[in-house]
């Protein structure tokens, strides 16, 4: 199983976003300097997250974009859902009884136990650790 680049580069820059002062706006063109991303090909991803709610775009000559709701209240599900959507990872390739099929049932509790650890770890709980970090430095 393999998420995308994109998933990657939504992830850091919602625990980005976390740190910065509550309010303050990022531009899209520091987020992708951040990352050695293209403005363009990040846009594409914060668009999807300012579509799921996840941060909001402040516009004007002071703007960018910013967390719209608490960052404790958002998981790593929450950011690869609005990213990835939320289409199943395995489906049985066979024409049969799907309620018989014991490989799909395996692999359906396999993503519901991933999906409920990515739904208990928070964007906030990560920009803690990663802020522990560089105090340590």
């Amino acid at each position: 199983m393999k998420y995308s680049k994109a998933t990657n580069y939504a992830l850091h820059t919602m625990v980005h976003l976390t740190m910065e002062p509550k309010g303050q706006a990022v531009s899209v063109d520091q987020l992708a300097y951040m990352q050695d991303l293209s403005p363009t090909y990040l846009s594409k991803i914060l668009t999807k997250l300012v579509k799921a709610g996840l941060i909001e775009s402040v516009p004007g000559a002071k703007g960018g974009y910013s967390i719209s709701r608490r960052a404790q209240d958002i998981s790593f599900l929450d950011v690869i859902e609005a990213v990835e959507g939320q289409s199943v990872l395995f489906n049985c390739a066979f024409d049969h009884d799907k309620s018989e099929c014991l490989i799909e049932r395996v692999m359906i509790e396999a993503e519901g136990n991933m999906k409920k650890e990515l739904a208990g770890r928070t964007i906030q709980s990560i920009a803690e650790q990663s802020q522990e970090t560089k105090k340590e430095k």
